[in-house]
């Protein structure tokens, strides 16, 4: 793969996830990893714009064979249903340019994850973006397609040979990383 775009918390927006796909063709990533809470808005969280959870996943199931999808808390087994790829494993390693990277929602306890020969974490869950590095490990989060909190805009990130962009559905890029 020489190029990956990351995003999290669609939680059932058409209007969103349209605009999600739309920089997914213009970017030209191979594929589209999806880090959770797709179809669902979840108890803490209002209707969000444009919230129609079968509009989704028609338009997601477009590109199924291009997405690879961990399972958010708000995630089901009535949603794998309706969606033509599988969203009920919790993490995943995506092996990128010979980079390895942990692939989780995030929800649950961080701090004992194995990583050994990780040079990566990806999650959401938060609904903000996140760009930090501990014990040489990079912690990403693109924050939420359709419900950014504190201020984050919504975005995804681009992972394009050993850099992370993380970049708003606008199409600006407003921070990055190198890994690896």
């Amino acid at each position: 793969m020489k190029s990956l775009m990351i995003a999290s918390d669609i939680h059932g927006s058409a209007v969103y996830c349209k605009k999600l796909l739309e920089c997914f063709e213009k970017s030209g990533a191979e594929k589209l990893l999806l880090l959770g809470d797709i179809l669902y808005h979840g108890p803490r969280n209002g209707l969000c714009e444009g919230y129609d959870p079968k509009a989704v996943a028609d338009m997601l199931n477009e590109y199924a064979s291009g997405i690879i999808c961990i399972k958010g808390n708000c995630d089901s087994e009535v949603d794998q249903m309706v969606l033509g790829f599988p969203i009920m494993s919790e993490t995943a390693v995506i092996l990128n340019d010979g980079i390895a990277a942990l692939a989780i929602h995030g929800h649950k306890n961080m701090d004992s994850l194995p990583l050994g020969g990780i040079s990566a974490v990806f999650s959401g869950h938060t609904h903000v973006p996140d760009n930090t590095v501990k014990n040489g490990v990079v912690y990403a989060n693109p924050g939420s397609v359709s419900i950014p909190k504190e201020g984050s805009p919504k975005g995804f990130i681009l992972w394009e040979g050993r850099t992370l962009n993380w970049t708003s559905l606008s199409g600006d890029w407003y921070d990055s990383r190198e890994i690896g």
